[in-house]
C-alpha cells in the first residue's frame, strides 16, 4: 500500500547520496579529516594482520580471531568511506541502484560478521578463564578456523534476505538518500510500499541481537568466575584479558543497536549520520589501539619486527617494516594522548 499517493512511483536506476550538506570549505575539511582517518585505519589493521601472520608467537586463537576481525574492519570501512570521500571531493553523488544494493549487502554482511566474531571472541575468553584445562581441546586450531569461517559466512548469509527484499521494493521520486551511504532507513523512506519494519526484525535479530546476547552471556559467566578468585591480583589479571574486547564490543554494538533498534519517530537524519559515523569510521580507527598497542604480546611482536637484523645489518625491507611500525605506533599514541588531555 503506498505511503503517499501524491508521490511518483518509479523503478530507480540510480540514487542521489545527499551526504553532508554544508559549505564547500567545510566539505574539503571533512574530506581531509576522513581520508586521513581512513588511511590510518587501513594501515593499522593491516599492521595487525601482518604481525599475526609473520610472528609465530601470535599464532594463538585470540590473535587469529583478532586478525580476522581486523580484515573485517578493513572491508567494512571500505564499503562506505571511499564513496563518501569521492562525494565530498568531486560532488559526484550519484550511485546506481545495483551499486547501492551491493553497498547495502556488504555493509550489513561485514557488520554482521563482525558481531558474530565478537561473540566467538567472547566465547574464547570464556573458555580461557572458566575452563582453562579444557582450552587446548576446545579451542584447537581447526576449531578456531571453523568458528571464524562460521562468523564470516553467518554475517554474509544473514544480510542476503534483507537485500533481496529491498531489491523488490518500488521507490518514489525524488530519489535522494539522506545519508552518506545506502542504509536501510533512508531506503525505506523512499519506498512507496508498506515496509512495516520487517527489515529491522530480520537484520537485527540475526546479526545484532543474537550475537550480542551470546557475548553478554559469556561475560556474565566470566564475571561470576572471576569474582570467585580469592587473589586480587588474579582477578585484576583476569579482567585485564577481557577489558579490551568488552570496550570494542560496547563501542560497536552499543552504537549499532542504538541506531537500528529505536522508534522511527525518535530518529533524525543528522543524528543518524553522526551515530553511523561512530561505528563505520571512528571505532574501526580506535580498535587497533584498544586491542593491540597496550597488549604485551603485540608490543613484543612489534619490537621483534623493528629489531630484525641480519649478520650484515638491516635489509631495506626490514628498515621499511621498522619505519612503518614506528610511524603507526607513534601516530596512534599521539592521537590518544590528545584525546585524553581534552
Amino acid at each position: 500500500m503506498p505511503k503517499n499517493d501524491n508521490r511518483t512511483s518509479i523503478i530507480a536506476a540510480y540514487f542521489i547520496i545527499v551526504g553532508f550538506e554544508t559549505l564547500r570549505e567545510v566539505e574539503l575539511f571533512l574530506f581531509s579529516l576522513f581520508s586521513t582517518m581512513y588511511v590510518f585505519t587501513i594501515s593499522s589493521h593491516f599492521m595487525i594482520v601482518t604481525l599475526v601472520s609473520v610472528d609465530h608467537h601470535l599464532h594463538k586463537p585470540m590473535y587469529i580471531l583478532l586478525a580476522n576481525f581486523s580484515m573485517l574492519e578493513v572491508l567494512y570501512t571500505t564499503v562506505t568511506v571511499p564513496k563518501m570521500l569521492n562525494a565530498l571531493l568531486t560532488h559526484h553523488k550519484e550511485i546506481s541502484s545495483s551499486s547501492c544494493l551491493a553497498q547495502f549487502y556488504f555493509l550489513f554482511g561485514f557488520g554482521g560478521a563482525e558481531n558474530c566474531l565478537l561473540a566467538v571472541m567472547a566465547y574464547d575468553r570464556y573458555v580461557a578463564i572458566c575452563r582453562p584445562l579444557h582450552y587446548p581441546n576446545l579451542m584447537s586450531g581447526k576449531t578456531i578456523l571453523k568458528l571464524a569461517l562460521g562468523a564470516w559466512v553467518g554475517g554474509l548469509l544473514a544480510a542476503f534476505p534483507p537485500t533481496v527484499w529491498i531489491s523488490t521494493l518500488r521507490f518514489c521520486f525524488p530519489n535522494f538518500i539522506d545519508h552518506f551511504f545506502c542504509d536501510y532507513a533512508p531506503l525505506l523512506k523512499l519506498s512507496c510500499e508498506d515496509t512495516s519494519k520487517v527489515l529491522i526484525f530480520t537484520e537485527g535479530s540475526l546479526v545484532a541481537l543474537v550475537p550480542s546476547l551470546l557475548t553478554i552471556l559469556s561475560y556474565i559467566r566470566i564475571t561470576i568466575s572471576i569474582l570467585r578468585i580469592h587473589s586480587s591480583s588474579g582477578r585484576q589479571k583476569a579482567f585485564s584479558t577481557c577489558g579490551s574486547h568488552l570496550a570494542v564490543f560496547f563501542l560497536f554494538s552499543a552504537s549499532a543497536v542504538s541506531m537500528y533498534f529505536k522508534p522511527s519517530s525518535a530518529s533524525s537524519p543528522q543524528k543518524g549520520k553522526f551515530v553511523t559515523l561512530m561505528y563505520t569510521a571512528l571505532t574501526p580507527m580506535f580498535n587497533p589501539y584498544i586491542y593491540c598497542l597496550r597488549n604485551s604480546d603485540v608490543k613484543t611482536a612489534v619490537g621483534n619486527c623493528c629489531t630484525i637484523r641480519t649478520k650484515v645489518g638491516r635489509t631495506p625491507n626490514n628498515m621499511f617494516v621498522e619505519k612503518y611500525f614506528v610511524f603507526v605506533n607513534s601516530k596512534i599514541s599521539r592521537l590518544f594522548n590528545r584525546i585524553y588531555t581534552i
